[in-house]
């Protein structure tokens, strides 16, 4: 298997659970691949070349690896490409070799990750750019089920920084909470009487600022506010709490909002809505 670790993510589990999926296991005449069974001889072996067919940030490759090694221990693999390397349209990003009918049975979730990670990874830099060194980017929990350590894996590789990785590593309370809770004082004190240590609280009004902060929030989200109103917003939060700028965000106003002063902005759509990057993989008979 590949040497490739992430906190919290199971690889070895991943290559399985993806490959069965693909393969059929557990099917009536599934856990196999039958058009390369029938069309390509056992003793066929492939060489091939995975090269990006536009300008790309890279992520995924060391999961791609993992997928050829699985299928075939004795694979040679050649990584061309850093992760988090921008690479231009033509760059060559892995070679292969191995037994041609494991090569052909892993390709397609070997692209697949590398497409998706590598579009997540791309788009992160985009909006990063635009942003102009101001303010930082944060990711969301707007992620595939089951694919968000890669998928947070992919923005940091974007130069995104991990905003909660779920439930539990901090609170954020947001209109629901304060609608049961009775207000945004009591929502943020009933987190602070429990003991939570860091306390996010969304506030889409300018009035909802103070009575937060009195409660003990250390962070507050500012929820769908124009930039001359983030601006006012950190004025009156006068450096008491960190400040976000959420909600609607997109390539061409990230600028001008990062420019309000707010110390982060999040992006949803960094993991909802990448495209998958053009990446092909070429394979030849040796």
């Amino acid at each position: 298997m590949s040497a490739f670790t992430l906190p919290g993510f199971d690889l070895p589990a991943f290559i399985a659970a993806t490959l069965a999926e693909d393969l059929g296991v557990g099917f009536p005449g599934g856990g196999r691949d039958v058009t390369s069974e029938s069309v390509i001889p056992a003793e066929a072996r492939f060489a091939g070349v995975m090269a990006s067919r536009e300008d790309i940030v890279v992520a995924g490759l060391p999961i791609a690896a993992a997928f050829f090694r699985h299928l075939d221990p004795a694979c040679a693999v050649d990584i061309l490409a850093a992760e988090g390397e921008a690479v231009p349209a033509g760059a060559e990003l892995l070679r292969v070799t191995g037994a041609a009918r494991a090569l052909l049975t892993a390709e397609r979730n070997a692209l697949n990750t590398v497409q998706h990670l590598s579009g997540i990874a791309t788009m992160t830099r985009a909006y990063v750019h635009a942003m102009g060194g101001r303010a930082t980017l944060l990711d969301t929990r707007k992620t595939l089920p089951g694919l968000r350590r890669l998928e947070k894996y992919a923005t940091r590789l974007g130069g995104a920084e991990n905003y909660r990785m779920g439930l539990w590593d901090a609170a954020m309370i947001k209109d629901n909470h304060i609608a049961v809770a009775g207000g945004v004082g009591a929502a943020v004190a009933r987190a602070k009487a429990a003991g939570i240590a860091w306390i996010i609280c969304e506030v889409d009004r300018l009035d909802q600022i103070e009575p937060a902060l009195a409660a003990g929030a250390n962070h507050l989200l500012l929820d769908n506010m124009a930039p001359a109103t983030l601006a006012e917003a950190v004025a009156l939060v006068a450096g008491r709490a960190k400040t976000e700028a959420s909600g609607g965000v997109r390539l061409d106003t990230i600028g001008t909002i990062a420019a309000s002063g707010v110390d982060y902005v999040s992006v949803g759509r960094l993991m909802q809505s990448a495209p998958a990057a053009d990446i092909g993989l070429d394979l030849a008979m040796v």
